[in-house]
């Protein structure tokens, strides 16, 4: 069974289709591993998360809210790097530990 058309022109007018279909489709190949590319040099050049992170409190001058550790879930939006000492003096200055990441057992500090 032959569904290509018998005449010439028919078929011509096939194959112009199919190459004009090909290009298009070579270009998205081309555009999909771009974007491909792309994102693995960007998690390549992604740094890696921070030890410990302090999530700040609401409002300008308000306490900070939490000590996590950098790879926690629960951290807000409002949030800054610290060292392992910033982190052990917020939590003795009375700051709450995440109860998620658990920084204080981490730390030592019970």
């Amino acid at each position: 069974m032959n569904d290509l058309p018998p005449d010439l022109p028919r078929l011509r007018t096939l194959e112009t289709w199919l190459a004009v279909s090909l290009d298009r489709v070579r270009q998205q190949i081309t555009a999909a591993e771009q974007r491909e590319k792309e994102q693995q040099q960007g998690q390549e050049r992604r740094p890696p998360p921070p030890d410990w992170v302090l999530e700040l409190g609401i409002g300008v001058g308000a306490p900070p809210s939490e000590v996590h550790a950098g790879d926690c879930y629960a951290i807000g939006r409002r949030r800054r790097p610290i060292t392992r000492e910033q982190a052990l003096a917020a939590l003795s200055e009375g700051v709450r530990a995440c109860v998620h990441c658990r920084p204080d057992t981490e730390l030592g500090v019970l």
